[in-house]
């Protein structure tokens, strides 16, 4: 933007900003160097002296707060969240990321694992994989808690190479649902003597009734969400058998609770031509964006002229400003309030829903907050 004297800037109704200021205020500029004017300029009376009250008011949220989907699959979701603070999107983020609860292998009971894999490792493979479930349906487990139908969900995994057999590819479609509990029982010094001797003996988990008689799971039994995941591989002779607890947690407590493979959100980016661009300077200004965000517009008569074809494409990597002089053609902008946010679900919960629970979990905090300070 070139400097103009103080003394040349026209006169601005009182109860404006400056257009530069209004740039400065709404936009990041993005120069070939460096961005610049990253800041939110939070204080109410920032501008008092022009006249232009600053503060965030409720009705003019309301009036400027919009979400537009843009694009919607089975573990994906692309929205459009305009009208807030780059905090509040990343206090969305946050809580996707950490503070959404999931249900995860927590637990896995080993009783023979003659692979090459250790104990450990095999645990932590088992507790990445995703369960398709409804952690709603659930309730956290505390120390003092016994497993129950109500807060663990039960696998077994029981896979046995052959001697002089291939090599076996176990996959997470190996891992059967339990529906009854655990079937491993108690060892003798943990489980208690029972006064009849026909009686049932005592296992890891004490269900009531078994998940799939509920209601919830009736018709929509507990599975993986993938079931091609690579376990493990055994040799000739080679076994595991084990079962796996799975139980209610937050990603705040271990990445495996994490609800999202990932949550991210970029500023809306805006693509101007400063100037009319035509002919082989138009096609250069294409050739120069890696992402195709230029094309080139026939005029007829053989005249061609640059325009901005695709400018939510831009990933601002300032190739068609880095050249110098290309600054005065080009001008690339961030729009503040306007935020471009992914969801990519790992499965337990559809995008969409995920976002809407985070939704509430900060609706919470925020009532916490206000009942502190009444």
């Amino acid at each position: 933007m070139p400097l103009v004297p103080i003394w040349d800037l026209p006169d601005v109704p009182k109860g404006e900003l400056p257009p530069h200021l209004e740039l400065q205020r709404t936009r990041v500029l993005c120069n070939s160097d460096a961005p610049i004017h990253t800041e939110n300029v939070q204080y109410s009376g920032a501008y008092a002296s022009m006249g232009v009250d600053n503060s965030v008011r409720l009705d003019q949220f309301r009036n400027n707060f919009k979400v537009e989907v843009i694009r919607l699959s089975e573990d994906e979701i692309e929205f459009d969240m305009m009208g807030i603070d780059a905090a509040i999107a990343n206090a969305f983020r946050r809580i996707l990321i950490a503070e959404l609860p999931t249900m995860a292998i927590e637990k896995v009971l080993i009783a023979n694992n003659t692979s090459v894999i250790q104990d450990e490792v095999l645990a932590h493979r088992l507790g990445l994989i995703p369960i398709k479930v409804d952690p709603r349906l659930f309730d956290y487990m505390s120390e003092i808690d016994e497993p129950n139908e109500k807060n663990t969900i039960v696998f077994k995994l029981h896979v046995r190479c052959k001697i002089g057999g291939r090599r076996l590819t176990v996959k997470s479609d190996e891992l059967k649902w339990l529906p009854n509990g655990s079937e491993f029982p108690l060892s003798a010094e943990k489980s208690t003597s029972t006064s009849a001797s026909n009686s049932k003996p005592k296992t890891y988990t004490s269900f009531r009734c078994s998940q799939d008689s509920l209601p919830e799971f009736s018709n929509d039994p507990i599975a993986l969400k993938h079931p091609d995941i690579i376990v493990a591989k055994l040799g000739s002779g080679q076994e595991i058998e084990l079962e796996a607890h799975a139980v209610k947690g937050m990603g705040k407590t271990h990445a495996k609770w994490s609800p999202v493979a990932t949550a991210w959100y970029r500023m809306l980016p805006e693509v101007e031509l400063l100037q009319e661009l035509k002919g082989e300077m138009a096609e250069k200004l294409v050739k120069k964006c890696p992402v195709n965000v230029f094309d080139i517009e026939d005029l007829g008569n053989g005249k061609k002229r640059a325009t901005v074809a695709r400018p939510r494409a831009c990933t601002l990597c300032r190739e068609c400003i880095r050249e110098e002089g290309w600054d005065k053609y080009v001008a690339l902008h961030r729009v503040k309030d306007h935020f471009i946010f992914t969801i990519e679900s790992t499965g337990a919960l559809p995008p969409e829903v995920l976002f809407t629970e985070a939704v509430k979990i900060l609706e919470d905090k925020c009532e916490r907050v206000i009942t502190e300070l009444s």
